[in-house]
């Protein structure tokens, strides 16, 4: 993959990670390891979520206990970047979602050797729902569900989901779907606080000189489920610009698309042909590493780096 060393860690692992048989969460676990990433495994409700954090060298008469005590405390203004570490059953999952995780485990490499602070980094497990399950099944929703208390729902949250295909930043507007029909003081604080990170991940664009940004409605992703648990999250992805144009245009004709869109899915041949490709074949078997773009990989890796350093 361009821009990449194919023959390092963790990029040389990606063909065994997309592999059909694939032990995803131990393949994973195996490269945070040999990285020395700091690295611990959260285990609610049966699903098991990595979380990094920047590496910590303790005082030398701190204890054992007392390391352990403050090394995962969060603090109000952490910024937190997600992507979800599952596929669908049946699909390689290359885009939807591996590139992203990849491109994450870079951005803490990259973090770690700028040492930088205030940071951590969740893949999460169970963001693929089967047919009869909600979004209070998925595993952001119980994972966020777990963490109230930690003062996590302080931090800035962007969760990244499908970076492998494209060349412009997707800011997602899928929040403001998920909540058009909820009122109430909560439900007002969220939205302040969606703001506020979509201003700042537009802020951190142009920071970058960034030209390819568009804000857009996106299918779901975690951060359904962790605004059903009460965070505010910001769903990061990216397309193709041709794509992007087709998209702009479908919405200017009919904003009600939007829904079509969240739900990835229509009875309507005609609406289902006006998703984007690249979205189309998520969680199908063409979703494989042949249409990945990784010469565009840098751009996203250096947005996610700026949203922790900004």
């Amino acid at each position: 993959m361009r821009n990449f060393n194919m023959n390092s860690l963790p990029w040389k692992r990606f063909r065994e990670f997309i592999a059909p048989e694939a032990d995803r969460f131990q393949i994973l676990k195996k490269i945070l390891e040999e990285l020395n990433l700091e690295n611990k495994v959260i285990t609610i409700s049966g699903n098991r979520h990595f979380l990094l954090a920047p590496l910590r060298t303790p005082a030398p008469a701190e204890t054992a206990k007392a390391r352990n005590s403050t090394a995962w405390e969060y603090r109000k203004r952490q910024t937190i970047l997600t992507a979800h570490y599952d596929r669908y059953t049946g699909s390689p999952g290359a885009n939807d979602n591996s590139a992203a995780v990849f491109i994450l485990i870079e951005t803490a490499l990259k973090l770690q050797k700028d040492n930088v602070k205030h940071w951590f980094i969740f893949f999460t497990d169970k963001e693929e729902l089967s047919g009869s399950e909600g979004i209070k099944d998925q595993g952001a929703y119980t994972l966020a569900a777990g963490l109230l208390s930690t003062g996590m729902e302080n931090s800035r949250i962007y969760n990244f989901d499908a970076c492998g295909t494209g060349d412009t930043i997707i800011i997602s507007t899928t929040a403001e779907y998920l909540l058009r029909n909820e009122s109430s003081g909560r439900i007002e604080k969220i939205r302040s606080s969606i703001k506020e990170l979509r201003e700042y991940a537009m802020e951190t664009a142009r920071y970058l000189g960034l030209v390819k940004v568009l804000l857009a409605p996106t299918p779901f992703s975690d951060d359904a489920g962790f605004l059903r648990a009460g965070f505010a999250a910001q769903t990061i992805t990216i397309l193709p610009s041709d794509e992007c144009t087709n998209l702009v245009s479908v919405l200017r004709k009919n904003p009600d698309f939007a829904e079509v869109l969240v739900s990835q899915g229509s009875r309507n041949a005609r609406n289902h042909k006006m998703i984007p490709e690249t979205w189309r074949i998520l969680n199908t078997s063409s979703d494989s590493h042949l249409r990945l773009t990784p010469q565009n990989y840098k751009t996203v890796l250096r947005f996610a780096e700026a949203l922790c350093k900004q």
